[in-house]
């Protein structure tokens, strides 16, 4: 039912984008990542550093507000090799115009695990992101970005609670 909705919500946005401005573009960077347990954990539970690289579309919906769905890949979790988290991600902003160099975002994101199976990490990851851009040129950006996830990451029969905490540091740039 979640997928749907979510489906239903970007194609709808997709189609009243026909009529506004929309710019496409990608980004990507640095991630600092790690999990905030609900309790001491027997694993080293120290940051993980890795990449994030994605696609994005800007849709104005007035001089100030603009939306901003995208799709990105993000490694996060923690550095021990059994918390290594890769996600396939979907955030979707709404960006407000501070001034003509600056934007701020905030907006729910979900995540899909990729390439590991049954290992009692649950696959879809659901975080609230909060963004600052600085706009370089027409054209590039750069931005920083934290995310806090408001799920737990574990599956229910293990009984360890931990979210996941990111902190992006990257460029983009729009066609």
């Amino acid at each position: 039912m979640k997928k749907i909705l979510l489906f239903t919500l970007l194609l709808s946005l997709s189609f009243y984008g026909f009529s506004q401005d929309i710019k496409y573009g990608v980004r990507g960077g640095y991630n600092i990542s790690n999990l905030d347990f609900d309790e001491p954990y027997s694993i080293e539970n120290k940051h993980r550093n890795s990449i994030y690289f994605g696609a994005f579309a800007t849709i104005s919906l007035n001089k100030t507000l603009s939306l901003m769905p995208e799709f990105q890949f993000s490694a996060e979790g923690a550095k021990e090799e059994v918390i290594n988290l890769d996600y396939l991600q979907m955030p979707i902003l709404l960006r407000y115009r501070i001034s003509e160099k600056f934007h701020a975002g905030l907006g729910p994101q979900v995540g899909l695990k990729v390439h590991k199976y049954e290992d009692g990490i649950r696959n879809f990851a659901y975080s609230g992101v909060a963004s600052v851009e600085y706009k370089i040129n027409l054209m590039l950006f750069a931005d920083i970005r934290y995310t806090y996830g408001f799920s737990n990451i574990f599956d229910e029969h293990l009984g360890i609670g931990a979210k996941n905490r990111n902190i992006q540091l990257g460029v983009g740039y729009k066609f």
